[in-house]
């Protein structure tokens, strides 16, 4: 198993992920590229004393841009793992 810590990074807060916590109670995390599903299940009901009822893993993709510190030469955005928690209906998580 590993640690709680090497799972989860950072809560992810966007106007998409406010929504689906407030209406769907669906909780938005950045994890590691090797945290599996029920890691990350375990990590947040370990975390913060919920049940969790369902996991979705989204691997983001790096994306293609140009640099202007670098003349216009093609760099990237690097790539993340994202994971949306579903919890069961009377629990919540307090962010921030």
């Amino acid at each position: 198993m590993i640690a709680t810590d090497k799972i989860l990074k950072k809560p992810f807060i966007s106007e998409k992920a406010t929504i689906l916590s407030s209406d769907h109670n669906q909780y938005t995390f950045k994890v590691y590229s090797d945290a599996t599903r029920t890691a990350i299940a375990q990590a947040v009901e370990k975390t913060w004393s919920v049940k969790v009822r369902k996991v979705n893993v989204i691997n983001v993709k790096p994306k293609a841009r140009t640099l202007r510190y670098r003349r216009g030469k093609p760099g990237h955005r690097s790539g993340y793992k994202k994971a949306m928690v579903t919890l069961k209906v009377d629990d919540k998580i307090e962010i921030i």
